[in-house]
């Protein structure tokens, strides 16, 4: 019974944390780019952003 317990909350999604929200390409959850609502991760960040309309400065 206990361990039936547990999984049943390892199936509900997270509502709050670092693990709730997901990169919206690749859907990893690690280096989010949260500002401006982006919700990219770093590295799909870096790919699209010359597409998206941000450039380097240097």
């Amino acid at each position: 019974m206990a361990q039936n317990k547990n999984a049943n909350q390892k199936e509900s999604t997270k509502k709050f944390g670092r693990g709730a929200n997901a990169c919206q390409m690749c859907g990893r959850k690690q280096g989010l780019v949260r500002r401006y609502n982006i919700w990219l991760c770093r590295q799909c960040f870096r790919e699209n952003a010359a597409k998206i309309g941000f450039k380097k400065l240097n």
